[in-house]
Formats: C-alpha cells, structure tokens, sequence
C-alpha cells in the first residue's frame, strides 16, 4: 500500500455498534479523485464520517500516509485532511472571511492570531472559489450555494494533501457546480491533492473521478474507473430504476417511453431527432423513428423513448429490406416529422422515406 496517499484496511461502518457497512477497502492515490456513488441512505455520508473520525470505526483501520489516523492528534490530522460536509453549521457573529480564515488554525499559535501569510492564504482560497466579495457577509445570511463555496475556501485554506467532501454540489447551481469541481480537478492536478467524495449527480461523477466506489446494501458492491462503472445496465441495477432508463454515453437519465400503437414516425439523425423524441415523450405521444445508423448519436435516446426504432448496422449504406420495415412503420402512422435538413449518402433512404411520405399524402412536416 505504499503508493497510497490513503486507504483503509477492512473498515466496518455503523451505528450504535450496529455494523452497517463491512470490509470497506478504500484506496486514493494523491493527484487521484475518488466518488462515491449510490441510492439514498446507503451508506455513503456514514463512510466519510467514520473516515474522518466524526464518527467511532466499528472495525478495521485508515491509514494515511502509512500511518494510524487514530493515533494522529487533532492538530496533525487537519494539517493534512480537511472535510466538507453536507451539516449546515451556524457559526455566530462570523463573516464569511472569519469562517474560512478558521482553516488557519492548525497554523496558528494558541491564540489563534493570523500572520500576515495566513491571511494572505485566506485572501486566496476565497479568490479561487470567486466569493472574495463575500468577506464581510454575515455567514448565517448567505445562500446554501454561498455557504458551500465558503466552506470550500476554508477547507482549500488549510492547505491539506486531502480534501473529504460529502455532496459538495448538492446546494449549488450549475454554473456553480462546474466551477468548484473545476477547482477540485485543479488542486487535484496542480498540487497532487487526494479528494474523496460523495455525488448523486451521476452525470459529474462521470466526467470528473478517477475511481468510482458504489455503495449498495450492506457492502460496497463495485469498484472501478468511471468506465467500468457507468454502463445502461450497472446503474439501472444500482439505483434500481423501474422506470425510465440511464444513458451511460450522455451520463442522463431518460424518461419512461409512451407505450401504444405508434402516431407519429420521426425522420433523424446526426443528432437532429433527440430533442424531437424528447418533445413526443413529454407529451406522451407513442413514436417510431428511423432510419437510423446505430452509431448514431440519436440511436440510443429513440431506444429509450421511441415506440419502435427502425435501424441499419454502422457505417451501412441503408439497405432497401431496412428502407421497406421502416416504409411500413411510417404508413401505419398518421403523421411524419422529418428533423433533418439534408441528406448524406449514407442515408438517402431517409430522403426516399420523406417522399414517400409526401405521395401518400400522410402530414409530413420538415422541423
């Protein structure tokens, strides 16, 4: 485990010296983000808790840096680890600036007197989750997406070599989702810091971890890259999702399909056809759609909310049996919407498909 930053060794995780979670191995590397993943009240808060000492390990050992975390004092440890939790604390009479400057004192003396670097350290870590304008604001009078982004600040001002964050994004907006993530991704490259976290956003914890841990029932049930995890069928057995579906090439969930007898048959491609199925899904209109490439960025979004899909084999010119299936689909509905714009080689049968259309006088609009 030497190349570890930290990593626990059979680590069992509970309540009132009821073991909830068992033989928990944990391994981060530093420069390394590791995201824990799963259903609500699986387990996920309760692990970084028990990490971070809030809460009494029921088994087992963390180490960081091949040491005993439980032999470390208080002093040492925050030297090295800080936390962010999801707890709204209400610290009284405290600006923001005090709040965070409050990351400076595993530094200071026992009076807690700032130097001159401590608050230039402060100064920073606030400029680098853009609320230095912030600094005079009363803590207990800003926004829950203000509060998070301070309490970031104070754990980046402790200069620690591993950041806990439990759903550090759950309180914040977009813009503000990126931003910090994209702080997080920085110290992570930059300053080879370990961060672990917990996210429900799947979508991000796809695109920024390097490691994925899924917390489900009493175990940790996978462990692996983004890539390994994120797939249609893991995450739909994960969450178990009964209706609806995950699509693990956008990181979205989508919507349950319209069943029945489809009304209206799409022409897509290229991408052109999601916001359309999309549209039709809303509405509960039963769709088909066609003909389309099975590589194609709009394959896998009609899969999931089109009624039936009419599809050719990758890179395939479209084949005149594919041409008659979808020419017989498209006559049984009452309606066509052709989303494309033009027609490449590959796919002129489509073009055929909107013509067709047109001569059977069925009501084909080009969107």
């Amino acid at each position: 485990m030497d190349d570890f930053y930290i990593y626990t060794d059979h680590m069992s995780v509970g309540y009132n010296g009821r073991p909830l979670i068992r033989d928990i191995e944990i391994k981060v590397r530093r420069g390394e983000i590791l995201t824990l993943i799963g259903p609500n009240g699986a387990g996920k808060s309760t692990i970084l808790k028990s990490m971070t000492r809030q809460l009494a390990l029921l088994g087992g050992t963390v180490y960081l840096e091949q040491k005993n975390m439980q032999g470390m004092s208080d002093k040492e440890l925050s030297r090295r680890l800080s936390v962010v939790m999801t707890e709204r604390i209400q610290p009284e009479l405290m600006t923001c600036e005090d709040v965070v400057a409050a990351g400076r004192y595993p530094y200071t003396g026992r009076l807690g007197i700032l130097s001159d670097n401590d608050r230039k350290v402060v100064r920073e870590s606030m400029e680098l989750v853009h609320a230095l304008d912030l600094r005079d604001c009363d803590f207990t009078q800003i926004s829950d997406g203000q509060r998070q982004r301070i309490l970031l600040a104070k754990a980046i001002c402790q200069e620690p070599e591993i950041i806990i964050l439990d759903e550090p994004t759950s309180f914040l907006d977009i813009r503000h989702k990126l931003e910090l993530l994209a702080i997080l991704k920085k110290l992570v490259c930059k300053k080879q810091i370990a961060v672990i976290m917990s996210l429900h956003e799947l979508d991000l914890a796809q695109k920024v971890s390097d490691m994925v841990i899924c917390v489900h029932g009493d175990k940790i049930d996978k462990y692996g890259t983004p890539e390994e995890i994120f797939t249609d069928s893991y995450i739909r057995t994960l969450y178990g999702l009964t209706s609806g579906s995950y699509n693990a090439d956008f990181g979205c969930l989508e919507m349950e399909r319209p069943h029945g007898k489809p009304e209206i048959f799409v022409i897509g491609g290229n991408g052109s056809g999601i916001a359309q199925y999309r549209r039709l899904a809303r509405s509960g209109i039963p769709f088909a759609a066609g003909i389309l490439h099975k590589n194609d960025i709009d394959y896998k979004v009609a899969k999931a909310l089109a009624e039936e899909v009419i599809a050719e084999e990758p890179f395939e010119l479209i084949r005149d049996q594919t041409y008659q299936s979808a020419l017989v689909v498209m006559k049984s509905c009452h309606q066509v919407l052709c989303c494309l714009q033009e027609f490449g080689t590959l796919n002129q049968k489509n073009r055929e498909l909107l013509e067709a259309a047109e001569r059977a006088e069925l009501k084909a609009e080009t969107l």
